[in-house]
């Protein structure tokens, strides 16, 4: 076999193992049964998703207010920070990156119960406050990777120019800086309300009684069984994350021109 038919191989391999559960999942939102056995096509579990599943919109709802507000709130604290690590030097800074890179390989589990004590120690409450603080501290980890990432790959010869030309820190911040470090906050942005709309086990121990987030409904819902509504609701979060992929390459386009 020649290196073109290996590689084709591996590669249809792979784009099975990844594409046909998705498949399997679409074809079984459709089935008018609820087992495993298909028993013709139907919309049923559609119309009850949106006709009458009010808990599940509720916790839709709840994740998508917490993943907007702490995904603006990490991008901004990530892009300054990762501004503020790239362009200046103090003491000590090669061990706070370090530091600050931690929470991207520490298990879920560990940030979650260091959470629920940090919570419980403040006598703070939990609930969808809770939740919003979790989401952002380990949101903000990777958008400072992703900024820091950009950065690296700066001309600063541009921004020695713009001071040349008269320009102060803050000018130079708003009209050289950022416009040229926007991709990689919308990448930044985006992947933090990916992880913080999809994030399952820190939200797990951080969430109070009545604020439970789309993943934490989904879970409750199929320790009783698959039900063919989270199959229909499985199906609408692909089409929004094929359509949220879409549009993020075409805004970083946009941002590039």
């Amino acid at each position: 076999m020649n290196k073109r038919k290996t590689s084709l191989f591996f590669f249809t391999l792979s784009m099975i193992f990844f594409y046909l559960p998705l498949l399997i999942l679409v074809a079984y939102s459709f089935n008018e049964g609820r087992s495993s056995a298909w028993q013709g096509f139907s919309l049923k579990w559609y119309k009850e998703l949106f006709l009458y599943s009010d808990n599940i919109w509720k916790a839709f709802k709840y994740s998508l207010i917490i993943g907007i507000i702490s995904s603006t709130t990490s991008t901004l604290i990530g892009t300054l920070g990762a501004i503020g690590l790239h362009w200046y030097n103090f003491k000590h800074k090669k061990y706070l990156k370090v530091i600050t890179f931690l929470p991207l390989v520490i298990p879920d589990i560990i940030l979650g119960v260091s959470l629920l004590i940090m919570f419980a120690t403040i006598k703070l409450e939990l609930g969808l406050t809770s939740i919003f603080i979790a989401h952002t501290t380990f949101n903000i980890p990777f958008v400072l990777f992703i900024v820091l990432s950009r950065l690296g790959e700066f001309d600063y010869s541009i921004v020695e120019a713009a001071y040349d030309l008269g320009a102060n820190e803050m000018q130079t911040l708003k009209k050289i800086i950022l416009p040229m470090l926007t991709p990689a906050i919308i990448s930044g942005f985006l992947m933090s309300l990916t992880l913080s709309f999809d994030d399952f086990v820190t939200t797990f121990f951080v969430a109070g009684p009545g604020s439970s987030t789309l993943p934490l409904r989904i879970y409750s819902m199929i320790r009783l069984g698959v039900s063919p509504v989270v199959n229909a609701l499985s199906v609408l979060l692909i089409v929004l994350s094929i359509a949220l992929t879409l549009s993020t390459k075409s805004l970083q386009k946009y941002f590039v021109k």
